[in-house]
Formats: C-alpha cells, structure tokens, sequence
C-alpha cells in the first residue's frame, strides 16, 4: 500500500518537535540511502547516447514542479527547430522499454502518468534503462534528450543538470525539512552533494508568491538560480468542486485552486501516483453528489483515470512560465553548442 507524502518531512531543522520518535527510528536507514547513493553515482560510467542530455531533476522525493519543467523545456527546444524527444523511467507503468509512448495505445499503467501527460506534446520514450532509453530515441531522429527525473541516475553523460526546487516557504514549509535524507526526510541525497552535480537550480513559485525566500536562494551558493512560476493554463471549472490529488504534496494543489478561486467544496488528498480504482472513484463521485459539485484534479491524475471517467472529470492544468526566459535559452543554448 502506498502512503502519502509525510507534512513533517518539510518542518524546518528550528522545529524538532514533529514526529521525534519517527525521526529516531528512520535515520540510521536514512544514513544507509545515502551512502548507497554516493556510491552507485561516483561508481558509474556514464555513456554518451550521441546527442545532448538536459536532465530535470530533484533533490527531494518530488512535489516541486520537475515535470512541466520538463515539458516547457521540450516546447522550447522544439519551438527552436530542435528534434528533441522526451525521456522518463516510466514510474508506475508496466513496460520496462524502452518504448515510445503512444498516448491512442498506451494506459499509464503502461508507461506511467507523467510519460502519458508529456506525450501530448513531444515524443516521448519510457525505459527502466535510461541509457538504453536515449539511444533508441537517438536512433529515431531525437537531436536532444530531455530528462524527466534522473539527477540521481549516473547512466547518461549529461550535458545540462537542472535540479527544480519548490520555493514555497510560507506557513512554516521549508523545501529541505530538516536536511535528513530518506526515508528520515525529503533528501533523496545530501543537499550539498546533489548542489555539487548541478549546473542550475530553478526555485518553482507558486502564482500568488511575490518573490523566493532569500534564505532559500543563499543555500545555492555560486549555482544559478532561475525563477519559475506553475500558472494555470486555465481557470478552475465553475461552481462548487471537490479536488482530488494523487501527486507528491497534493496540499500544494488544494492550495493552488483556492488561490485561482475555485468554489472549493471538499478536498482529497491521496498518494503520490495513486492508482484510481472502481471503488475510489464511486466513494469520490458520491462526495461530489453530497456538495452538488463537479470533480476537478490535476492533468498528471487525469492521465490515470480510467476512460470512462475522463468525461466526468475535469483536468485543471498548468505549466511552468519562467521570469527570465533570456538565461533559460543561454542554459539550453550552451548545451546544445548552437544559439536557440
């Protein structure tokens, strides 16, 4: 059974005082994750699929924006004349690959959410085996790869490492909790040792947030920073809704239909990934019934719901819009060794 993402792995390292016992009892594992990690990177022989590799990635488990990221930045490549293509793991779909997503043929229980939700726009590959992956995508015609997640994973020679990290800070949420690793904290690695391997970090804002938190931005030292905000791609449906979210902090999406004045009746927050089932959905429609409201949830949610549902279900989307689009075509440019 998946659970959903713990609150208190965001809960500042000033504040201790949230889940001590669980803290205690998860560190040493956490101290096992992290050397496992720095092991397997610093072990690794990188291979060159033969054409550039833009890696989006985390230092936290998730919950920071990494995906329209992502998305925005095949648009922008593809835009530029660039045959980029896509690259995801495929988390939480069935085939190992690699795989060309066929968004008319495959399910996400096929290629997972993400890949589905992406390959409305791109072409896009899922393989377990990421530089298997991005040779057969070379070998397809894609001139650049982009990444979705893979910070960690050593098996391709990047040619940019983006890290994306969530810059809400309000209401006591710090991006890094208390600085513990997994499963003790959000760190898939030490902060510092994830900041090593990057060549930018982008701070994700939401909407309403006027500007990052400068003590946030200090963390990053000589690394850039760029600004990114997620903006709806359209308003909330009318009229009384109850949301629902399987993503990594589905209280971000609650928090985000509120902002963009969705008449919000109720709130479902579930696992990251969650697979909707016939019973889920029915209690969820009956909720829906109670307030005499529509269902609402978000695109990545949207991509795993059963056919059937779709049509009963809006999808709310957004996208990744960045405040200096000028440095984010100077990243890619110099990636690609060619002016976008």
């Amino acid at each position: 059974m998946k659970l959903s993402t713990p609150r208190w792995w965001y809960v500042r390292e000033r504040d201790r005082s949230s889940m001590p016992l669980t803290r205690a009892l998860l560190t040493p594992i956490s101290w096992i994750w992290a050397v496992v990690t720095a092991r397997r990177i610093a072990r690794a022989a990188p291979c060159d699929p033969g054409a550039p590799v833009i890696c989006v990635g985390n230092i936290t488990m998730g919950g920071t924006g990494k995906t329209p990221v992502a998305r925005e930045i095949l648009a922008r490549l593809r835009r530029s004349g660039v045959e980029a293509h896509g690259l995801s793991r495929g988390y939480g779909g069935r085939l190992a690959g690699p795989v060309r997503v066929d968004p008319a043929q495959h399910t996400a229980a096929d290629v997972g959410d993400e890949p589905l939700m992406m390959a409305q726009d791109a072409p896009i590959w899922v393989a377990r085996d990421r530089a298997l992956g991005a040779c057969a995508a070379v070998q397809a015609g894609a001139a650049a790869i982009v990444m979705d997640d893979g910070h960690q994973n050593p098996s391709l020679a990047k040619r940019l490492s983006l890290i994306v990290v969530d810059g809400e800070t309000r209401e006591g949420e710090w991006p890094f909790g208390d600085g513990a690793v997994f499963p003790a904290g959000p760190l898939r690695e030490p902060l510092a040792a994830g900041l090593a391997r990057a060549d930018a970090v982008i701070v994700m804002l939401p909407e309403d947030m006027v500007a990052p938190d400068r003590e946030l931005l200090a963390l990053f030292g000589e690394t850039p920073v760029l600004i990114a905000r997620l903006k709806a791609s359209a308003p909330p449906p009318p009229g009384p809704q109850v949301a629902f979210a399987g993503v990594g902090k589905p209280w971000k999406v609650e928090r985000a239909l509120k902002t963009a004045g969705c008449e919000l009746a109720d709130f479902v927050a579930l696992p990251d990934h969650f697979a909707y089932d016939a019973a889920t959905l029915a209690r969820l429609a009956a909720r829906a019934e109670d307030f005499g409201a529509g269902l609402v949830t978000t695109e990545k949610d949207w991509a795993r719901l059963p056919p059937e549902w779709r049509a009963r279900v809006t999808a709310w989307p957004v996208q990744a819009q960045f405040e200096d689009e000028a440095a984010l075509d100077a990243l890619l440019s110099r990636a690609m060794g060619q002016p976008l």
